[in-house]
């Protein structure tokens, strides 16, 4: 039974879809002003694994996750530079998608930009203002939280408790009947990309833009809706807010995956610490920082650093040690074993426990490393099978390359040279090879097909 915590209700239940076997799913995607950072990879990578265990367990997904190509930090940031809207979101976009590719994400099935989807809208804020949920200023189009039972829902929190943070969070406008509303259209400013609409020229808001494109593309009441939990309030609330204040049905589950620290802070431009994706994958083999996020449940705030990553590192490459060892072995056709799927299951129907999947990974691994030392094929076939097939659930991709560290030469012709040393029963050599090897934090397995290493 596949159950997610529901964000809305804060409760785990049993996943329930508008339509038995498919599944919709749309998730907040980046604003394009900037080079992709760790933050976008952690809720990418989440949405990446939900995909696909939901495709793996049967269901055909529809996945959408937009760019937002319009935004106050996309004006400035072109002034700025001397470049166009436009052409400066165009180049940030392609960087981002250049970095998830290096991850492995699965591009999803539809990726709309926001500027083209303005007709939508204006059509939805049109509905609102027609409801009278909605107010025009001299600033633009105001949705009214007042008129809205049940606003700061999916915050958890009243109105009078949002409102105290209000100065704080929210842009204050003294036209605004509310501190708490927010801009639905807003209107032009010298200089800046402008729209015509039923209230003057302007551009829309930003909570407006989701709104209009998961609803065109997947439907009222599409499956699960997502992002980081930063964006619960006030983007995610705003969406809602919108949504039912047209009367229509929005997202049935909400999942937000937790934030990134780095050196024990939130990872942040403002306070300081923002390390580029690109920067990090360039350090590390991409697929590591994908088992780190793995380790971590989506929900909780995770930590990347030097430790963790090593620590990964080093995971990964038993991981393709095994592979290595495997892939000299004659293996059975057969299909993967039971038990151990059963046991994957269990855990990812769980609120996508992936930490605890992973687990029953690596226990397979060990048994099949024993089954293969005892030479008990057929065990060892079904279980190097269920490995490899779950492994790639989670978008883990093993390799037989020994390592591709600077240093991975030497150690593949130190072991080379050791194995030579044994046929010759010249065991003084061995050892000593197995030694500096090992000072080195090399760490060998000897089997019936050979000699396997990995880093500790």
């Amino acid at each position: 039974m596949l159950c997610f915590t529901d964000s809305l209700t804060g409760n785990k239940s049993e996943f329930a879809p508008r339509n038995s076997g498919k599944v919709s799913i749309y998730w907040c995607g980046p604003t394009v002003y900037d080079i992709p950072h760790l933050g976008h990879a952690r809720s990418s990578l989440a949405f990446d694994v939900l995909v696909r265990y939901l495709r793996w367990s049967g269901y055909e997904v529809t996945a959408v996750s937009n760019i937002t190509d319009i935004d106050d930090k996309i004006i400035e940031r072109a002034a700025k530079e001397g470049t166009t809207e436009s052409e400066l979101a165009q180049l940030y976009e392609q960087k981002y998608v250049d970095e998830m590719d290096r991850l492995n994400i699965v591009h999803p099935d539809h990726r709309p930009r926001a500027t083209e989807y303005i007709s939508e809208m204006i059509t939805v804020i049109q509905n609102l203002v027609d409801r009278g949920m909605a107010y025009t200023t001299s600033s633009g189009v105001y949705f009214s939280v007042d008129k809205l039972n049940g606003y700061g829902a999916l915050a958890h929190q009243s109105l009078d408790q949002l409102r105290e943070g209000s100065g704080v969070r929210v842009e204050v406008d003294t036209e605004k009947q509310d501190p708490l509303d927010f801009a639905l259209w807003k209107a032009a400013k010298p200089g800046e990309p402008t729209w015509e609409s039923p209230w003057g020229s302007g551009r829309p808001g930003w909570h407006i833009e989701c709104v209009a494109m998961s609803l065109d593309i997947l439907g009222d009441d599409f499956d699960i809706h997502g992002g980081g939990d930063d964006l619960v309030f006030p983007h995610h609330e705003n969406e809602r807010a919108e949504c039912v204040g047209c009367d229509r049905l929005f997202a049935r589950t909400w999942v937000h995956n937790g934030m990134v620290l780095v050196g024990d802070e939130k990872m942040s431009k403002s306070l300081g610490n923002f390390r580029t994706l690109a920067e990090l994958l360039d350090a590390w083999d991409p697929r590591a920082l994908r088992l780190l996020v793995l380790q971590t449940h989506y929900r909780r705030t995770m930590e990347i650093n030097e430790d963790g990553m090593a620590a990964a590192n080093a995971a990964l490459d038993r991981l393709d040690s095994f592979e290595r060892r495997v892939t000299g072995v004659d293996l059975l056709q057969t299909t993967p074993d039971e038990s151990v799927v059963e046991k994957f299951k269990t855990a990812m129907d769980d609120d996508l426990g992936t930490a605890s999947a992973l687990a029953v990974i690596f226990d397979a691994v060990r048994e099949a490393n024993r089954a293969l030392d005892t030479e008990d094929i057929e065990s060892a076939s079904a279980l190097v099978s269920a490995v490899r097939e779950l492994l790639l659930v989670l978008g883990v991709e093993l390799s037989t390359t020994s390592d591709n560290s600077s240093d991975a030469v030497e150690i593949d012709s130190l072991v080379a040279a050791r194995t030579e040393a044994k046929l010759s029963k010249d065991f003084a050599e061995a050892d000593r090879i197995r030694e500096e090897l090992s000072s080195r934090g090399v760490v060998l397995e000897d089997g019936p097909s050979g000699t396997i290493w990995y880093r500790s």
